[in-house]
C-alpha cells in the first residue's frame, strides 16, 4: 500500500521515511516567515500521510498549517543514509482529542527515553493531550550529497489532499510570555554546546523547507553560515535558524558567496518543555498553571473534554514496531 501513496518513489527512500522517528516540521507564520521545530513523526500505514502531532496547549504549529497548508520535512537518516526533504499539504485534526491522544501513545509512546513509569507519566495531560497535522506529501527530494542536486518526486498532478477539520470558534488562547533571553545570549549559548543549526527557507513553491548547515559563526547582527550546494531554494529571503527547538532565530537570509548571511530579527520564546526535558512530567507550578489554562481553554473552543489517558499504554502500532526495531538497531550500532 505505501507504495501506491508513493508510486515510483525509490523503494530505499519509503523504507527510510517509515522507519525514522524525528524530523524537523516546518510550517509558515502569517507574515510568511518559516518556522521550523524537530518534532516525532509517525507516517499512516499506506503512507499517504506522514503525521506530527503538537500539544493542545502549545498549538502554534497547528494553527500555522491550518491558516497555510504549505509545510516541510527534512528527515536525517544515520550515517551512510539519504538526506530527505518533503515538501508536503497539511490537514489539521482536532476533532476528536481522545482519539488523537490513544493514537499518539501508540505511535510515540516507545520513543520517550528516560519517561517515568506510565502511572505518573499518564498525569501529562498538558504533552498528551495532541493536535495532528496529516502531511501529504507532494515532492520528495533527496541527496546522498548534500552538494550535488537532489534526486526528485512528485505526486501526479491529479492527486487529492485531504482538508484541515473545520476550526474551532472563539478567541484562541494567548501564548504564555516564557521567558527569552536576548538572542546573542542564546546563540552563543548554541553555539558553546556544539547544537546543530537548520535553516529553513521557502522554496519556489513556496513550502517552507528546513536545511542542513555544515557551519556557523555568530555575527554582530546575525550569523554567517555555510549550507551545502544542494539546498532546495534560493539562498535569500525570510527564513529560520533552528537549533534543535532549544534556541530559534527569525531573521532574513542572503546570499554572500560562498557564505550565506543571517540578519536576527528576533529569537522566539522557548517552550518550558523543550528548555529542560525534567519539566515535560513535573512542570514548575507557574508552567504548570499556565499549560492547563491553555489546555482547558482550547478544549473549550472544540467542545471537547480533555482526554482521558487510559490506565495501561495501549500497544504501539505496526509502524511504531518497526520504529522500535529500527531505534534499538541504531542504539545497538547494528543494521535493521
Amino acid at each position: 500500500m505505501a507504495m501506491q501513496a508513493l508510486a515510483g518513489l525509490d523503494t530505499e527512500i519509503v523504507e527510510q521515511v517509515r522507519r525514522g522517528l524525528v524530523a524537523e516540521f516546518a510550517t509558515l507564520s502569517a507574515a510568511g516567515a518559516p518556522i521550523d521545530t524537530p518534532t516525532l513523526y509517525f507516517p499512516s500505514d499506506d503512507l499517504s500521510s506522514i503525521d506530527v502531532a503538537t500539544g493542545l496547549a502549545y498549538p502554534a504549529k497547528a494553527d500555522r498549517a491550518r491558516r497555510n497548508p504549505k509545510v516541510g520535512l527534512l528527515i536525517e537518516g544515520r550515517p551512510g543514509q539519504p538526506l530527505i526533504s518533503i515538501a508536503g499539504l497539511a490537514a489539521v485534526r482536532d476533532a476528536d482529542l481522545q482519539a488523537n491522544a490513544e493514537r499518539y501513545l501508540a505511535e510515540t509512546a516507545f520513543a520517550m527515553a528516560g519517561a517515568p513509569p506510565w502511572s505518573i507519566a499518564r498525569k501529562a495531560v498538558w504533552y498528551w493531550t495532541r493536535v495532528i497535522v496529516q502531511i501529504t506529501p507532494r515532492v520528495v527530494r533527496w541527496w546522498d550529497d548534500a552538494d550535488a542536486p537532489p534526486k526528485v518526486w512528485r505526486a501526479p498532478e491529479h492527486a487529492d489532499a485531504p482538508s484541515s477539520d473545520p476550526a474551532p470558534s472563539g478567541k484562541p488562547s494567548a501564548a504564555p510570555a516564557w521567558p527569552n533571553e536576548p538572542w546573542p545570549e542564546q546563540a552563543a549559548q548554541s553555539l558553546a554546546q556544539g547544537v546543530p543549526g537548520r535553516l529553513t527557507l521557502a522554496d519556489d513553491e513556496g513550502f517552507p523547507l528546513p536545511f542542513l548547515v555544515r557551519t556557523i559563526s555568530l555575527r554582530e547582527a546575525g550569523f554567517e553560515l555555510e549550507v551545502p550546494r544542494g539546498a532546495p531554494w534560493r539562498r535569500v529571503g525570510k527564513a529560520t535558524l533552528s537549533f534543535e527547538g532549544r534556541a530559534t532565530f527569525v531573521g532574513e537570509a542572503s546570499d554572500d558567496g560562498a557564505q550565506v548571511r543571517f540578519i536576527v530579527e528576533r529569537a522566539l520564546p522557548v517552550l518550558p518543555l523543550a528548555r529542560d526535558p525534567a519539566q515535560l512530567w513535573e512542570p514548575r507550578p507557574e508552567t504548570l498553571d499556565a499549560l492547563m489554562q491553555r489546555l482547558r481553554h482550547e478544549a473549550a473552543r472544540r467542545g471537547q473534554p480533555i482526554p482521558s489517558l487510559p490506565a495501561e499504554l495501549p500497544p504501539p502500532t505496526g509502524g511504531a514496531r518497526l520504529r522500535m526495531a529500527s531505534f534499538a538497531a541504531a542504539a545497538s550500532g547494528t543494521a535493521d
